[in-house]
């Protein structure tokens, strides 16, 4: 009788270990194509007004230190594949809430079919002194949320602001859980100055300068990998 339990215990750890390796799997499989949404610290093209001579996350000090590329970078050391990349900037989204036609204008980010989803806004959104506002910005969120969850179900991480907002950073998260995402709070960064552009080099426009630096940017990128690897997301290509 003991003997039979002890096979049957074997059995069941063999077929729980299947199963997770399984799942595993079907994660990495899932990590194929990534679409980053956000606004100038995920991507920013050249702008003489504010003296930005760069094509990434702004103030990244070169494109393979913004959180973007530090992402996919750690997504690529881990799995052994690079996954395929879409980066949109959608600050137009945040200033025009009540009347972007996302399902239009975001035409192509749909059409990527992402597996996976980053959602890193709400810096550019005007403050929320309303419960109207309020409504107003989960509304949207859901739109978009819900329009890119129509093709393939792609997993969604919301990141809260970098310049911390507590009124908006809860009607992100409301938004992100409403759909079954999940949450990335990074609220406590912009609370340390070492984060800052400004705390590594000059800028002319003080704009630029509040936004995160190399540091900066790794700190996000280390906020969102570390959440892939805690929901099994993320994990290492097999030996």
């Amino acid at each position: 009788m003991n003997r039979i339990i002890q096979v049957s215990l074997v059995l069941i750890t063999l077929l729980i270990g299947l199963s997770q390796t399984r799942a595993a799997e079907a994660h990495r499989q899932k990590m194929g194509k990534i679409l980053f949404l956000g606004n100038s610290i995920t991507k920013h093209g050249p702008s003489a007004k504010v003296d930005w001579t760069g094509n990434w996350g702004m103030a990244a000090s070169t494109e393979a230190k913004d959180y973007v590329h530090l992402v996919l970078r750690s997504i690529s050391e881990t799995t052994g594949k690079q996954p395929e990349a879409m980066v949109v900037n959608i600050a137009a989204f945040e200033r025009e809430l009540a009347s972007y036609d996302v399902l239009e204008k975001q035409k192509a980010a749909f059409a990527f079919k992402p597996d996976v989803v980053i959602l890193a806004i709400g810096e550019n959104v005007p403050a929320l002194k309303t419960e109207t506002a309020k409504a107003e910005l989960k509304a949207g969120l859901l739109k978009l949320l819900r329009a890119l969850q129509v093709e393939n179900k792609p997993t969604i991480l919301v990141r809260s602001c970098f310049w911390p907002d507590r009124t908006k950073d809860e009607v992100l998260k409301q938004a992100c859980e409403e759909v079954g995402g999940v949450f990335v709070d990074i609220s406590n960064l912009g609370k340390d100055e070492s984060n800052y552009a400004r705390s590594e080099r000059t800028f002319k426009n003080s704009g630029v300068a509040n936004h995160p630096g190399d540091e900066g940017m790794q700190a996000i990128a280390t906020a969102l990998v570390e959440t892939m690897k805690n929901i099994n997301l993320l994990q290492p290509a097999k030996q």
